[in-house]
């Protein structure tokens, strides 16, 4: 992709598909790597860079709003609260937008599911003085985190992550039998990517922490 890009640099689909690739390569770093948070934090930012890029050369199509929206979700989470809280409200706008132009992509509800849940699980309180701290906090609720969750399941059933997160959000909502059903089918699930063996032992791990907990 990057000679592809070195060759014609407004090509959209290298463009896009380097973003992904860098977010791929940052995710597989094993945190036991020397500098391994500088290495993550680098590409990630690079992996924005070429989505950006990607969204001037092509604002019409999904995966450049979509992987966008990744690359600064992933670089966020590197950062302090405050900074992670203004990339919040920019990070949903690109995850709408890629929505808007494919209702079919399902990784983009995956991500809307998440970040419902991530602003959801910030609580009255937290939120009220994290307001006065960080600015006003987006608003989410559990509730609309499973109902994109289970978009992104209907749209794609042999996702293995679609199954893990939708999971994990019943566990917020305490609907631990439907949470039992989706850690058990992530299980059950083939793999078909690269991270599917993580997710299933992210599962097996949720299964094990539930049973404790209804017990």
């Amino acid at each position: 992709y990057r000679l592809a890009i070195e060759t014609d640099p407004a090509n959209y689909e290298a463009l896009w598909k380097l973003s992904r690739s860098c977010v791929d390569v940052a995710d597989r770093i094993s945190q036991g790597e020397p500098g391994w948070e500088a290495k993550q934090r680098k590409l990630y930012k690079e992996a924005e860079s070429y989505g950006r890029k990607a969204v001037r050369a092509n604002p019409n199509d999904t995966w450049g709003h979509f992987f966008l929206s990744a690359a600064m979700g992933k670089y966020a989470l590197t950062l302090g609260k405050k900074e992670q809280v203004n990339m919040s409200k920019v990070i949903k706008t690109e995850i709408e937008k890629a929505i808007e132009l494919d209702n079919t992509n399902d990784f983009a509800y995956h991500a809307l599911g998440r970040w419902h849940r991530r602003m959801a699980e910030i609580g009255g309180a937290q939120r009220f003085f994290g307001g006065l701290i960080y600015g006003s906090i987006p608003k989410g609720t559990f509730e609309e985190s499973e109902q994109a969750l289970k978009k992104a399941v209907e749209l794609r059933p042999e996702y293995t992550n679609h199954h893990l997160e939708l999971g994990r959000t019943y566990l917020a909502l305490k609907k631990y039998d439907l949470a039992k059903q989706e850690f058990e089918k992530v299980l059950e699930l083939p793999v078909t990517s690269s991270k599917c063996d993580d997710y299933k032992k992210e599962a097996q791990a949720e299964l094990e922490a539930l049973q404790k907990k209804t017990k």
